[in-house]
């Protein structure tokens, strides 16, 4: 079966979800920024992201807190699925951002948001080897040979999830010889030359620079990650934090999630 209709099928409806929410965000004016004034915002904001969003949401959090200097955006980093228990299990925080809708539903479905949750980027995989490429590796079908030490995301976090979906549209059988908890420690062991090659987000390759060298897998356009952020019911601060979630898709934040390399959702 052919899943590129229901994949496109998919996107035009969660793009005009996405309009939709938009629109009727409060607090947002016609050019897409909050609306809120500086010093109507004050306290701390706790944000749990998933690690591939780790650069991206420091930037936004600084340039936030220079519109805002009265309030302090906390922020921590990790498995999408890590993240999302700890929520579950009681921990403190105000907003959660994760890498895919399946983790985000744990929490959803724990009746732990605020709000529905809102689509505002995505991301897809990309392989990832040493600058010296020990393995000579050309294509995604390289990786398949059991020579090649090859590094994943564990399939529990949404990194992991995306590369058995890509490797089973590839029609490859592949045996990482490490299994990681987060997309930036993939990153790490290809850096490290401890592996010779990883699939990771293109995001995290652009992050990563000449300490990598990346390899375009086609067909990852076809494996898409889309990222919902949702203000959690036990925020003690859901004013700041709602006007942080609002700056995130506005127009200055969206300008800076596409120069990190994320698309539209």
């Amino acid at each position: 079966m052919n899943p590129r209709p229901a994949l496109v099928a998919a996107a035009t409806a969660t793009v005009a979800a996405l309009v939709l929410v938009g629109c009727s965000a409060s607090g947002a004016g016609s050019t897409g920024t909050p609306t809120a004034t500086p010093d109507s915002l004050k306290g701390t904001v706790t944000v749990l992201a998933a690690a591939s969003l780790t650069e991206v949401y420091r930037d936004l959090a600084t340039q936030f807190e220079k519109l805002h200097p009265n309030v302090t955006i906390t922020q921590s980093f990790g498995g999408s699925s890590a993240l999302s228990t700890q929520i579950i299990q009681g921990a403190p925080a105000d907003l959660l951002a994760t890498a895919n809708e399946a983790t985000m539903k744990t929490v959803i479905d724990a009746g732990l948001t605020d709000e529905t949750p809102i689509l505002y980027a995505s991301n897809v995989l990309t392989l990832i080897v040493p600058p010296t490429n020990p393995a000579h590796v050309a294509t995604i079908a390289d990786i398949a040979d059991p020579a090649v030490k090859v590094a994943l995301c564990d399939k529990t976090v949404p990194c992991g999830s995306a590369a058995l979906t890509l490797l089973a549209v590839e029609k490859l059988k592949v045996t990482p010889v490490t299994l990681e908890t987060d997309v930036k420690a993939v990153v790490t062991k290809v850096e490290l030359d401890e592996v010779d090659a990883g699939l990771v987000y293109v995001t995290d390759a652009q992050t990563a620079g000449s300490r990598v060298t990346q390899i375009p897998v086609p067909d990852a356009a076809n494996v898409v990650n889309r990222y919902p952020i949702a203000v959690l019911k036990g925020s003690t601060n859901k004013a700041a934090a709602t006007a942080f979630e609002q700056f995130i898709f506005s127009t200055t934040g969206l300008a800076v999630l596409k120069k990190a390399g994320f698309g539209t959702p």
